[in-house]
């Protein structure tokens, strides 16, 4: 008999995971979302077996929820699932980014039939909805697993099993360990990223054309602060402790460099820049983190009609699929440089390889 699989939530998260269930010979999904083009694309791709509206009815039904919505609707189905009555064992995972008030829901539960095993699949994108997912989001990344008190080894090697096709790595954390963590390499530099943005558009007032400057190097440590407004409001208050911990944290390390500059210490200014260049360029490179990753790569190109053409025509030949293109830059008459992205290494690398072949002058960015 097949396993019973009720997914809750098949936006990019949900959905990616889905499509890796759904690889499993003796896994029959069943989906549930709010939005209906969801629902039928997951069917209609085959990545759930059945579509379902009514939450009590299917959980009944299943032997594993994986609960795929924002942390405070988590923890509104954790709340109802102590109200369903259940015949038979169900394992219940999330995969929210912060873990305190889900498993402080989830240790509270009564019900003799659950056990909760927190996941958080640290992988992403910088688009969002099940027209994002993809197989293949989670391979080379972290998988965290938070157990409640109410799960064993036995249920968390259930999820490993389940979710083996996504080529994570899986690591078993307290959730104090995993909410630290996540806040000081992800959400807080969400904060710092959205709080640059701030800046440079009230400086925009005096400079009106920061804007232009701010298209290259800015807008690439920027970035994150194009994501989703409102789950990330609903992370950063379900993490408001530690948030305002490392703020406080922040403004005691500007204080530091402030001090340097304003007694003129060289030394001390080059040796602390030099410490964070040793520590960034120490940081693992075959490994996906919190924050989606670009897979970029440099290509020098002259100032000619059909230039741009000619590069992207060439990795369309070889079938290497583009996430995104940027011109850095380019004047009349002089080289210029495109930025080309990549959903994966393997792409960035091939299209190296293409373009070295046809004497382009290419450079990883690392």
């Amino acid at each position: 008999m097949k396993k019973k699989v009720l997914f809750v939530g098949l936006g990019l998260i949900g959905g990616s995971l889905a499509m890796n269930a759904s690889k499993k010979e003796d896994v029959f999904i069943m989906g549930l979302d709010e939005n209906e083009d969801s629902l039928n694309s997951a069917l209609k791709h085959g990545v759930i077996d059945q579509a379902v509206r009514d939450f009590k009815r299917a959980v009944k039904e299943a032997d594993i929820c994986v609960l795929a919505t924002p942390i405070s609707i988590t923890i509104e189905y954790l709340n109802l699932l102590d109200t369903v009555d259940l015949q038979k064992p169900l394992l219940v995972t999330d995969v929210s980014s912060v873990k305190n008030k889900v498993l402080d829901a989830a240790n509270q539960l009564q019900h003799p039939m659950i056990s909760f095993v927190g996941g958080h699949p640290m992988a992403g994108s910088h688009k969002q909805g099940y027209t994002a997912a993809k197989p293949h989001l989670f391979e080379n990344a972290i998988y965290v697993l938070t157990p409640s008190v109410h799960a064993s080894d036995k249920e968390a090697e259930q999820l490993k099993e389940l979710f083996s096709e996504t080529n994570a790595r899986f690591l078993t954390f307290s959730t104090r360990e995993h909410d630290e963590m996540t806040a000081v390499i992800s959400h807080f530099p969400h904060l710092i990223a959205s709080s640059l943005v701030h800046q440079a558009k009230d400086w925009q007032v005096t400079h009106p054309y920061i804007e232009h400057l701010a298209a290259g190097g800015f807008k690439d440590i920027t970035r994150i602060a194009s994501s989703n407004p409102k789950l990330w409001q609903d992370i950063f208050f379900q993490n408001r402790t530690l948030l305002i911990s490392m703020i406080d944290d922040w403004v005691e390390e500007m204080g530091k460099v402030r001090t340097f500059l304003q007694e003129q210490e060289s030394d001390r200014t080059y040796q602390y820049l030099l410490e964070a260049k040793q520590y960034r360029d120490g940081l693992p490179k075959k490994e996906k983190g919190a924050i989606p990753s670009f897979y970029d790569i440099h290509v020098d190109i002259h100032d000619q009609p059909g230039a741009i053409h000619d590069v992207i025509g060439l990795l369309a030949q070889h079938e290497i699929s583009i996430k995104n293109i940027q011109i850095l830059e380019i004047r009349e008459g002089i080289t210029g440089v495109l930025r080309i992205s990549f959903a994966t290494e393997q792409d960035q690398l091939a299209s190296k390889h293409v373009l070295e072949l046809h004497q382009y002058e290419v450079m990883l960015q690392q």
